[in-house]
């Protein structure tokens, strides 16, 4: 049962490092005011850049490099999204289209590129891999995570796991101990005041966009390279982890450090239906699971409807959230 426990919670971490990249560049994007759904084709973007590149590196090269590979791939992967961020910040700030209209266009947008340019890599077949960019990004620390037990649960990952958590501390230390980070809290509270005051709202908007969507993009990274163990398929598995990702930054309530456990409950949730029953000692129907892992679902609606009654101004969006600014009205 010990054992079983272990890999659940391992499980559950890698699950939850997919997820967590996600909301947090989507957290610093709408705390600049930007309602960005695009998180999932976003990560299809980084996702498929990052593995392609690294797929032709090693291909081509005789003795590939751990660093170059890593380097090329996270590049490619961090161009890609920001470029999908790009797209969504002219034609939201700039061209002030509607802004749930344009994430959901971006969306369909990254899947179809990814999937698209992804056809002539797989050349006929289901799938297929990169191994040596899988062991790169999959090497444990060295010694800690060959400790059983506690080693295992807290050092047996890849360096894009802690690479998250770090985000994750560097961003709450940003937003709230940081000049540009009240400012930038400032333009997705109110923009006219903001403006007002001298602050470049245009400038906050699109840089909060365009790096938040590479923060997102890196979990599609991470989810091809790291946890579906360097494997491209056409599965669309990555557009469901996008959504929760938007999820998981409602149930964070728009804090990166509350994203972290956050990550980590809904992998544990999420891998409810495989282990729960093996630790119990009980059988659970084939047709409850697609039910079982709805329940980080189900959490995130409830938090929503708590934090809604308890009405405190840190747990709540930003006010102006999904509304385009324009200055005429200032």
């Amino acid at each position: 049962m010990i054992n079983t426990l272990i890999t659940w919670l391992m499980r559950s971490v890698s699950f939850g490092t997919i997820i967590m990249f996600g909301a947090m560049g989507e957290i610093l994007t709408q705390k600049s005011g930007n309602l960005n759904l695009g998180v999932p084709g976003v990560m299809y973007l980084g996702g498929f850049g990052g593995f392609a590149s690294a797929y032709y590196y090693e291909k081509n090269v005789a003795n590939p490099n751990a660093i170059v590979s890593i380097i090329i791939a996270v590049s490619v992967c961090l161009i890609l999204s920001m470029f999908g961020g790009l797209i969504y910040s002219f034609l939201t700030i700039t061209l002030r289209a509607n802004q749930n209209v344009t994430g959901l266009a971006l969306t369909t947008f990254g899947m179809g590129v990814a999937n698209f340019f992804g056809v002539l890599i797989l050349n006929g077949e289901t799938y297929t891999a990169a191994p040596f960019a899988n062991k790169v990004f999959t090497k444990r620390l060295p010694v800690l995570g060959g400790i059983k037990g506690v080693g295992e649960i807290f050092f047996s990952y890849g360096f894009m796991a802690y690479l998250a958590i770090i985000i994750a501390i560097v961003l709450q230390r940003f937003l709230y101990n940081s000049r540009t980070g009240l400012n930038l809290r400032a333009v997705g509270e109110n923009p006219a005041t903001a403006d007002a005051a001298g602050i470049n709202v245009t400038k906050y908007k699109y840089l909060a966009t365009i790096i938040g969507t590479g923060i997102s993009g890196l979990g599609g990274l991470y989810y091809v390279l790291d946890y579906n163990q360097g494997i491209w398929a056409t599965t669309g598995q990555i557009e469901a982890l996008g959504w929760l990702a938007v999820a998981l930054v409602i149930f964070a309530t728009w804090k990166p450090l509350m994203a972290i456990i956050g990550a980590y409950i809904f992998g544990t949730l999420y891998w409810l239906y495989q282990f729960l029953p093996d630790i119990l000692g009980i059988k659970v129907a084939s047709y409850t699971t697609d039910l079982i892992q709805m329940f980080p679902y189900i959490v995130t609606i409830v938090v929503l409807i708590v934090v809604s009654f308890r009405k405190k101004k840190e747990n709540q969006p930003p006010q102006s959230l999904g509304l385009a600014y324009f200055r005429e009205e200032r």
